[in-house]
C-alpha cells in the first residue's frame, strides 16, 4: 500500500481459475427476444468491441442501437477475469504479443513492414485499420496461454446455458469458440457470425444454427497461418451446407465491394458499414 508498512504475503491457500467476466447491457425495449453474445479473439479482451482505436462507436453501440440487448465478455484468465499463478496452477507462463508480430498477423502491413517509427511503416494499400492509432491499440493487448482451450471452452458454454437463446458474435479465436459452443447448444445458440475465425474445431453431424464467415481484405501475401486458418473455415462450411439446414454462408469483403479491411472488420474506419451487413444478414434469418 502506498505509504503503508511492508507486509508478508503467503501465497498459499484456495485459489480461483477458469473465470470469465461477463458485462451485460440491457435494453429498457429491446426490439429482439435474442441478445448478442461478443467474444473477443486471441490477446485481446472485450474493448475490442467497445470502441474503435480512433475513437468511435464500436460494435458493442450498433447491436445496442439495433434493438439487441448485449453481452460482452472478458474471457478466461483476460481482462477483468483474470489469471492464476504459473507454474503453481497454470502449469506454463504466459504469451506476450509484439507489435511487430501483429503488424503482421493482422494484415496491417506486409511482413517486415512494423519500424519503431510510425513514419516509416509500411502499410497495405487502401487499408482499412486506423494505422495512426496502432500504437494506442497495441496498449489493450493483454497476455494468452496456449493450452487453455478446454477451460475457455466450458467457460463459454456455460454462459451460452445461463443465457439461454441468444446470437454470438465472435472474432479470430473467439469465433473457433462460437462454432465449438454452437455446436453443443444448437437449441440455444440461434446463430453465429464468425469474424475472421482463427481456428476451428472438428466437423460433427447433426442440426447446427445458421453461420456467417466473414473475411477481410489483404489476402495477396502468401501466409500459411492465414491460408490454413481459410481453409478450415471453408471445409467446414462446406460440411455446414451439407446438413440438412443447408445454413452457413461466407462473407468475403473485397467480393463484396469493401476492400481494405483488416483482421479487425469491427475496428476499421469501415466498421459502421460491415456493421450493416451483419444486421441485414440477422433480419434475413428472422433473427
Amino acid at each position: 500500500m502506498l505509504g503503508g508498512e511492508p507486509r508478508r504475503v503467503d501465497p498459499n491457500g484456495d485459489h480461483v481459475a477458469g473465470q470469465m467476466y461477463v458485462q451485460a447491457f440491457r435494453l429498457a425495449l429491446p426490439r429482439s427476444p435474442l441478445p448478442v453474445l461478443l467474444w473477443h479473439g486471441g490477446g485481446m479482451t472485450g474493448s475490442s468491441w467497445e470502441s474503435t482505436p480512433d475513437g468511435r462507436c464500436g460494435w458493442l453501440w450498433r447491436f445496442l442501437s439495433a434493438g439487441y440487448d448485449v453481452l460482452v465478455s472478458d474471457a478466461v484468465e483476460r481482462g477483468r477475469s483474470s489469471w492464476a499463478m504459473y507454474p503453481q496452477i497454470y502449469a506454463e507462463p504466459p504469451m506476450f504479443r509484439s507489435k511487430e508480430e501483429a503488424w503482421r498477423m493482422f494484415r496491417i502491413g506486409p511482413p517486415g513492414g512494423y519500424v519503431s517509427d510510425p513514419a516509416h511503416r509500411q502499410v497495405y494499400p487502401g487499408q482499412q485499420f486506423p494505422t495512426d492509432f496502432f500504437d494506442e491499440f497495441a496498449k489493450q493487448w493483454v497476455p494468452r496461454w496456449a493450452d487453455h482451450e478446454d477451460m475457455t471452452l466450458s467457460a463459454y458454454s456455460a454462459l451460452a446455458e445461463r443465457t439461454g437463446p441468444c446470437i454470438v458474435v465472435a472474432h479470430s479465436q473467439g469465433a473457433g469458440f462460437a462454432v465449438a459452443v454452437a455446436q453443443r447448444h444448437p437449441d440455444i445458440v440461434r446463430a453465429v457470425i464468425a469474424i475472421e475465425p482463427g481456428g476451428m474445431p472438428e466437423t460433427r453431424g447433426g442440426s447446427l444454427p445458421p453461420h456467417l464467415i466473414v473475411w477481410g481484405d489483404h489476402f495477396r501475401q502468401p501466409d500459411p497461418v492465414w491460408q490454413g486458418y481459410r481453409a478450415l473455415a471453408d471445409n467446414y462450411a462446406a460440411h455446414g451446407n451439407r446438413l440438412p439446414s443447408n445454413c452457413f454462408e461466407t462473407l468475403i469483403l473485397p467480393l463484396a465491394g469493401y476492400r481494405g479491411n483488416s483482421h479487425f472488420p469491427m475496428l476499421d474506419r469501415n466498421s459502421d458499414a460491415i456493421a450493416d451487413l451483419l444486421l441485414e444478414w440477422l433480419r434475413k434469418q428472422s433473427l
